[in-house]
């Protein structure tokens, strides 16, 4: 005989298809841990980011500088400590700024319709043509790399992103009864763009937002990697790899541990989105 719908294994079952399993603990913990060191930065930091600690450039790994020292014989563990706060906050501002005009346009055009909707996706297929790296490279080197600049810069590299993959959900939410019955009584277009699309799209979007996040990360490392990111003495962590990059023939961990400190935040974010989503697409159909 079945166990009824409301017994206890049922409940104990369901419950747990909503936790994340261990490798998407792990990755939360680890986003967890970047953002704190982001925060802490100059509590954390053994060293002053800029101090000249040691004579012996490319140091060895050791009990005093436990990631080495860099090419001038400063603390690579305090830059890394540093650099966190450029890597994250400029990747975070960018992908905030992104996807808020992106989500905002693509419901918005969703709704509206008409010569709205198709002048506006025809503008945006146009900027999304052109390579992400070559229109940063282009507009950096015109305007400047400031650190306004280069978050302005990624965020409009990436509206146009967001503003398709939003555009896309909310075409097909917008067609939904309710919300046909909601626009036949009436609701003003920021209703129905508040309470009856976005919350039909919340799930895909978060995902969306964490994947954003990794590609800005690597766009603005590679910026910094050709010289145009983050400039001296400031370094994010791709102007750590590129300012360390003649230590490679010495095996020095200068340039290693700031490789290790980008790979492990972008794919600690793509394995945590690979477990959110569904768990908010199940939470979504239950209510």
């Amino acid at each position: 005989m079945t166990a009824p719908l409301s017994s206890p294994q049922t409940v104990r079952r369901s419950r747990l298809g909503y936790r994340m399993n261990l490798v998407g603990v792990i990755s939360f913990l680890v986003i967890l841990a970047w953002a704190l060191v982001a925060i802490f930065a100059p509590l954390l930091a053994p060293h002053p980011v800029g101090e000249i600690v040691d004579f012996d450039y490319f140091g060895p790994v050791s009990s005093q500088f436990p990631l080495g020292t860099d090419y001038l014989g400063r603390d690579v563990l305090s830059r890394i400590i540093f650099g966190a706060r450029y890597t994250v906050g400029i990747s975070l501002a960018a992908v905030f700024i992104a996807c808020f005009c992106g989500i905002t346009l693509g419901m918005t055009a969703a709704v509206i319709g008409g010569f709205f909707d198709s002048a506006l996706s025809r503008l945006l297929d146009a900027l999304t043509s052109i390579p992400s790296k070559i229109l940063a490279l282009v507009l950096v080197a015109a305007v400047g790399s400031s650190i306004p600049i280069l978050i302005l810069t990624l965020a409009f590299i990436y509206i146009p992103g967001c503003y398709r993959f939003a555009r896309a959900l909310a075409v097909n939410v917008n067609a939904m009864d309710y919300v046909v019955v909601a626009r036949a009584r009436g609701e003003r277009l920021g209703y129905l763009i508040r309470a009856e699309i976005l919350p039909g799209i919340i799930g895909p979007v978060l995902a969306d937002f964490g994947l954003r996040f990794v590609f800005i990360v690597l766009l603005l490392s590679s910026l910094s990697f050709l010289g145009l990111g983050v400039q001296p003495p400031d370094a994010d962590w791709g102007a750590l790899v590129k300012e360390n990059i003649g230590g490679l023939s010495f095996a020095a961990p200068a340039v290693l541990f700031p490789s290790i400190a980008i790979a492990s935040l972008t794919i600690s974010v793509n394995l945590l989105i690979d477990n959110l989503p569904q768990k908010i697409r199940d939470r979504s159909e239950q209510a």
